[in-house]
């Protein structure tokens, strides 16, 4: 299987001061879900920076995060100095099929926007395997684009089709294999390692300005892979546009997240 992980160098430090962080509600429904307040290990699959395993360090004995691009790994061990909790916080190396951990270790596996990126057959095999009977995998997305101004997010939609034609226009697709968010709950159904799963949905509200907005809608993988000039992908004209309906100062932006779970 092929690792396409590095198409995350050299953005992780812009990566990590836009995206948005998990609502702490998040985890307060993952482990009520398994009657677990505070699991004794965590392990978060395509962690990335961090933004989604550190806020386990409060609520875990121990959380580890698994990901493959060094860049991503130092930025969330960078972060993770002077975290009140840093002792119970750590990242390793690896893929999500291959984690390197022990047999039936995790109380709950997470995948943050991470998911999509993952062969499923392979990659629930190993979280089933790593998964203690009766613990809960999450593989959970946030949409996009979030809901700041209608102008705003139509603007945000015709981009991101607009990209989708350009890689699909030039046969660019066949390098970045991204499976569908919304069979998600489909695969882990199917996959027959589970014996309950459902969709949740949690709403969550983050301030940002224009330009953490810019800064976020210019991390998408296909700008990183391909790299798409500004006025080529129409993120100069989304630019303006940010400027216009978000400004200089920070405004809420209304998050909804999917969260698909299986118990095992």
């Amino acid at each position: 299987m092929t690792d396409t992980s590095h198409i995350w160098t050299g953005k992780a430090r812009s990566y990590n001061q836009a995206r948005p962080t998990p609502p702490s509600a998040l985890l307060d429904l993952l482990t009520q879900l398994i009657d677990t307040p505070h699991p004794t290990l965590v392990v978060d699959l395509g962690s990335g920076t961090g933004l989604s395993t550190a806020l386990w360090g409060e609520r875990a004995d121990r959380v580890i995060g698994i990901e493959p691009n060094a860049d991503m790994r130092q930025e969330a061990v960078r972060t993770t100095e002077g975290h009140p909790y840093a002792d119970h916080i750590e990242y390793q190396e690896g893929l999500a099929h291959q984690t390197g951990l022990p047999d039936e270790c995790a109380d709950i596996v997470t995948a943050a926007q991470a998911f999509h990126w993952m062969e499923p057959t392979i990659t629930l095999a190993e979280v089933a395997r790593i998964l203690r009977p009766g613990g809960l995998f999450a593989a959970y997305d946030y949409d996009t684009p979030f809901a700041i101004h209608w102008e705003l997010d139509r603007l945000t939609q015709e981009m991101t089709r607009h990209i989708v034609g350009l890689v699909q226009q030039r046969g660019l697709a066949r390098t970045l294999k991204i499976w569908p968010k919304d069979k998600h709950l489909d695969h882990m159904r199917e996959s027959g390692h589970f014996r309950f799963t459902r969709e949740l949905l949690l709403h969550h509200v983050e301030h940002g300005d224009a330009t953490r907005f810019i800064e976020m809608m210019s991390s998408n993988a296909f700008s990183n892979q391909f790299q798409f000039s500004e006025q080529e992908s129409g993120l100069e004209s989304l630019s303006s546009a940010a400027t216009q309906y978000i400004g200089p100062k920070p405004i809420p932006w209304y998050i909804s997240y999917r969260v698909r779970i299986a118990i095992k």
